[in-house]
């Protein structure tokens, strides 16, 4: 089965789901398929002041999450309006570089929400993503602003919303026999790792069957 995250570079929540998605990467290895994708936050979708974002900040990591640490908003740009993309491209980027698993974008999610660093700029993103995968910022950097890689965001950002939800992070579960499960805004490993577990059991009854009884009759 595979487990598709769709995430955005600067959304808190998706910083607080990554213990999540480290635990369930490591228990299900070798027996399911994980990939993130970029969906993109509208304008709207961010804060509008650095005190609003520090409001948010307080209620999702003290309140929620009880987080020993506080996000830092200090990536927030007013003049920005809510134009965020590119942490993102470069993110999408980098898998071009071989960096598909969690690297670059957990360097840019934490050079922005723990020290932050402006990464709405293209040239401090490029730099931060540069540095921790030992990339080459210019080739990078013409990656990520080519044609193809925003294509690909545009792409799965869609794809996020032809799910008909609205949060990040999300989760999308889904099996070799078309069971498909979708989680919007949850951050715990719980309802995940029961949900794969459930698939994955229920995969193998039918590939049981199937070794059993073979094809279903044509009549």
């Amino acid at each position: 089965m595979k487990v598709t995250y769709y995430l955005e570079i600067l959304s808190s929540w998706c910083s607080w789901a990554e213990p999540a998605w480290a635990e369930l990467k490591t228990r299900y290895a070798g027996r399911v398929e994980f990939e993130w994708k970029i969906a993109l936050m509208s304008p709207g979708d961010f804060p509008v002041s650095r005190s609003q974002c520090d409001w948010f900040y307080r209620r999702s990591g003290g309140t929620v999450m009880h987080s020993p640490f506080k996000l830092d908003s200090g990536w927030f740009e007013p003049a920005r309006k809510g134009i965020y993309h590119a942490p993102n491209l470069v993110a999408e980027a980098g898998k071009d570089f071989g960096f598909t698993g969690d690297e670059l974008r957990l360097a840019l999610s934490h050079g922005a929400l723990r020290e932050g660093r402006k990464i709405g700029d293209m040239d401090e993103a490029v730099a931060l993503a540069a540095k921790a995968g030992k990339l080459n910022a210019k080739k990078l950097r013409a990656r990520a602003e080519s044609p193809e890689v925003l294509a690909r965001v545009v792409t799965s950002t869609a794809e996020f919303h032809d799910h008909r939800i609205s949060q990040r992070p999300a989760f999308v579960l889904g099996d070799a026999i078309g069971d498909k499960a979708v989680f919007s805004g949850l951050v715990g490993v719980g309802p995940l790792a029961v949900t794969i577990d459930a698939m994955l059991s229920d995969t193998a009854a039918y590939a049981a069957h199937a070794a059993h009884f073979g094809k279903p009759p044509a009549k």
